[in-house]
């Protein structure tokens, strides 16, 4: 009997592709549009549990609510009035757009059916491959650059990990960088009785519409805001997070590990980046369920990582450069 399997499968009318992990019971499913996850199931002591708070069917496939599992590229988060400026020359993502209405959040590719290049399994692992040439000079209001963007998917025997291959295709430098939007629930308990561990040494500061303030000014140590300091286990109780955390501390393996556990089931996690943000919310302005499960997104750079100048070399890809970003999940209970 094999080990790993990589199949084909459909949500409604959205092809989808299935990586299995048979000794383990790990199975995740991940649809073209979007190249979304919409489950990652593990066993539990309730037997196979779905730990991703993912979209429920291809309706919501289709109108993507709270961004579930959204790949955000080619910026994460927000951009502040959608507005930013790259190289000297100002960009527009709203043209004509004006007042509240003015929103630019978490990239391109949410909608868009990606192409599945790869699909295998062997002894070691099972992997997706999923490909999209969909950004590219007037596609996009605002955006006159050529991404080729890949996302790839392995499930093997360390958990789930996820790699973005961003590769500028055009003539010109642009501004580009990956982000991931899971949402985990560990169980139906409340998340108050969760227990939550960052290894960030900072927050971020920011507005009201969540768009970090200008300048050095931004990164706040936790040393000087004690309610957010996750560095040791601290149960989420009844905080309401949207922050984002800098200044991780990664382990020998070069890997920094934001780690979620529910002590009544004992499962638990670790979400493990190289770099970059960790931006955890408690899912208290979701359209449904509210509060029922936690977000834990790494991202390459942080929120208007577009108009801000410290982070202008981790987003800037040169013509024909390609950049690589790799995160994953694993299962460290029960």
């Amino acid at each position: 009997m094999a080990e790993y399997l990589a199949e084909r499968g459909l949500v409604g009318s959205h092809g989808v592709v299935v990586l299995s992990d048979i000794a383990r019971g790990r199975r995740v499913r991940i649809a073209r549009r979007g190249a979304t996850l919409l489950s990652f199931e593990v066993p539990s002591s309730r037997g196979a549990w779905n730990i991703a708070d993912g979209y429920r069917d291809a309706g919501e496939l289709d109108t993507r609510p709270s961004s579930r599992f959204a790949i955000m590229v080619p910026f994460a988060n927000r951009i502040a009035d959608a507005r930013y400026v790259f190289d000297g020359e100002p960009h527009d993502l709203q043209p004509g757009v004006e007042g509240d209405s003015r929103a630019a959040r978490h990239g391109f590719v949410r909608g868009v059916d990606f192409h599945v290049a790869e699909l295998a399994a062997d002894a070691q692992g099972a992997r997706a491959s999923f490909v999209t040439q969909a950004i590219r000079p007037g596609a996009h209001q605002g955006y006159p650059f050529a991404i080729d963007l890949a996302v790839n998917y392995t499930l093997d025997a360390a958990g789930l990990t996820i790699e973005a291959v961003m590769r500028n295709v055009g003539e010109h430098a642009a501004p580009c960088f990956f982000g991931w939007h899971p949402y985990f629930k560990l169980s139906d308990q409340p998340i108050e009785g969760w227990e939550l561990q960052i290894p960030a040494d900072s927050v971020v500061r920011t507005d009201e519409e969540f768009i970090p303030i200008a300048g050095e000014g931004a990164r706040v140590p936790l040393s000087e805001r004690p309610e957010l300091d996750f560095r040791q286990w601290q149960k989420i109780g009844p905080r309401e997070l949207n922050h984002a955390f800098v200044d991780l501390r990664c382990d020998t393996d070069g890997r920094a590990r934001t780690r979620l556990r529910d002590p009544e089931s004992g499962l638990a996690i670790a979400v493990w980046q190289p770099s970059g943000v960790m931006l955890a919310f408690t899912a208290d302005t979701v359209t449904r369920d509210v509060r029922r499960s936690v977000a834990l997104e790494p991202m390459e750079s942080w929120a208007d990582a577009f108009n801000r100048p410290d982070c202008a070399d981790v987003i800037r890809l040169e013509p024909g450069a390609e950049r690589r970003f790799s995160c994953g999940v694993e299962i460290e209970g029960p």
